[in-house]
């Protein structure tokens, strides 16, 4: 059975001295450490650890075929999404790190599938990288932040850049990234544990209240680890939304609930009683593997905790491929092998 995983990150093995080209810091950069492994730091603090399988397209082949792993959707790491700084040099480094992930793509078109990135603090020069990515051939659509630089989802001035996406036919991805909260989570790696999740429903909230889908029928959109609260608090939602239209109600006078099914989340929840919960929330055909391979708070095995659930295979269809296939606007035969 065909498998896609859509939640995975790459970064480039190598890339320019980010300070020195722009001006500037705060710009995250690659060290290696001449065995096997390399640092992620930021001017000069310790991030992360990575291995080879964040940077070599074979290692990831390698461990691909390990896990029955037939194609991964690949996404920059959240922390190079810098929408904090210039435009011009967000743009600059986007197209370096959309080119690499092209070039893979091209050298592997039945394995690896791209997102780009793009500049969303700048409409404008979004929109110009958004136009030039969805020409090259592999390129299936984008990654965002689930906000940019503090403006929700539903903000006026992101909204060009969505409304461009659906026109040019583009999938979204949204992934969490600088969490909110993270001043008082300090501690037990909670801006990833509790910050991510609060994140991913806020996206989603700020696009369903913000009338968004609304406005752009036609948007395929997925969200990172399973929409993270947002299927614990659909009924809370709906209950606000009921008895508190004058204060929920305000921009989008629909129920919360009638968007369940208009848009796409991953599997990555790590609870099978949670991901049964979601297929019948969302329909198995809203659901599609992700697991934020290569980093620890991902699946070890992409796919091990839907194959144990021992769902019935049309179920299974949709989640390892089809439903990856339906929101990238892909054909099964191109992955198939």
């Amino acid at each position: 059975m065909l498998k896609i995983d859509i939640h995975t990150h790459i970064l480039p093995e190598n890339w320019p001295d980010l300070k020195e080209r722009y001006g500037y810091g705060g710009f995250m950069q690659l060290e290696h450490c001449g065995s096997g492994c390399a640092r992620m730091v930021m001017d000069g603090k310790h991030f992360r650890d990575v291995a080879p399988n964040c940077w070599d397209p074979q290692v990831r082949l390698d461990e691909c075929h390990h896990t029955n792993v037939d194609v991964q959707v690949l996404s920059t790491v959240p922390v190079m999404f810098n929408y904090w700084a210039k435009p011009k040099d967000t743009a600059d480094l986007a197209m370096i790190l959309n080119d690499h992930i092209a070039e893979i793509v091209t050298n592997h078109p039945k394995r690896f599938i791209g997102l780009a990135t793009l500049p969303m603090q700048d409409i404008e020069l979004s929109i110009k990288e958004l136009e030039r990515c969805v020409k090259i051939k592999g390129i299936a659509g984008i990654q965002i932040g689930s906000h940019i630089n503090g403006w929700n989802l539903d903000d006026p001035r992101i909204f060009p850049i969505l409304e461009a996406a659906q026109d040019l036919n583009t999938a979204i991805f949204v992934h969490p990234w600088d969490m909110l909260g993270s001043d008082r989570m300090n501690l037990y790696w909670l801006p990833w544990l509790v910050g991510m999740p609060a994140e991913t429903a806020l996206s989603i909230c700020s696009m369903i209240f913000g009338g968004v889908f609304e406005k752009l029928p036609d948007l395929r959109i997925a969200f990172a680890h399973g929409g993270g609260a947002f299927p614990s608090i659909i009924g809370r939602l709906e209950h606000g939304y009921n008895v508190r239209p004058d204060i929920v109600a305000t921009h989008n006078q629909r129920n919360p609930r009638d968007y369940l099914g208009k848009f796409y989340v991953d599997s990555l929840v790590h609870e099978p009683a949670v991901l049964d919960y979601m297929i019948n929330l969302f329909g198995a055909d809203c659901i599609a593997l992700g697991s934020d391979y290569p980093f620890p708070l991902g699946e070890d095995n992409p796919g091990e905790m839907i194959k144990n659930m021992q769902l019935d295979d049309r179920t299974n269809q949709w989640l390892y491929a089809d439903t990856a296939l339906r929101w990238l606007n892909l054909n099964r035969k191109d992955y198939e092998r």
